[in-house]
């Protein structure tokens, strides 16, 4: 199937929103969807790749939603030291070692949070792990730019394969917001 010159694999990797950082997401707009509950990336979504710690900024953020009532769970592909550093300090649970875009983890964070697809979002930094593996898996996607400029080894190639498809997909209009 295609959308003016865009076959469906290409439409798998195009989120629902693009928003500039985690702070453009509002609790209120999230509830107006139905949105209960939000699982989020960690590296280069929340903080940069190489930050152990969560940010005062972050910590807030994490606090308003759960106030609001919405559950907040870390997805990432990134090892159990990692994640469990940066997770359990701020008291929020998480799946590390993900596997991005499989539908596994994906699952087992709805079970966590006891939740229905259509009650959940995916917010990440990449193409090819966040938003791939949300839309393969049925929940809402939110794509953020990166909070960092640099990058992790395997994120290098991820980040090459993006530029092509984010290409691609506003070359045939799909893509209507700015860099």
């Amino acid at each position: 199937m295609r959308y003016n010159g865009v076959d469906d694999l290409y439409k798998k990797f195009m989120p629902d929103e693009y928003v500039k950082d985690i702070f453009h997401i509002l609790p209120e707009t999230l509830k107006e969807k139905g949105i209960k509950g939000i699982i989020t990336d960690l590296d280069n979504t929340l903080v940069e790749w190489d930050r152990p710690e969560a940010t005062p900024e972050i910590i807030e953020w994490i606090r308003l939603m759960n106030e609001e009532g919405l559950q907040v769970t870390i997805l990432s592909n990134n090892n159990e030291l990692r994640v469990k550093a940066f997770c359990d300090p701020i008291g929020t649970p998480f799946i590390f070692d993900a596997r991005k875009p499989l539908r596994k983890s994906f699952k087992k964070a709805l079970s966590m949070m006891d939740l229905k697809k259509e009650e959940v979002v995916m917010v990440g930094d990449q193409l090819m792990t966040d938003v791939l593996g949300g839309n393969r898996f049925g929940v809402y996607t939110i794509l953020v730019v990166p909070v960092a400029s640099s990058d992790g080894f395997f994120t290098k190639f991820n980040r090459m394969m993006e530029r092509r498809i984010m290409g691609k997909l506003k070359r045939s209009g799909m893509i209507k917001w700015e860099e």
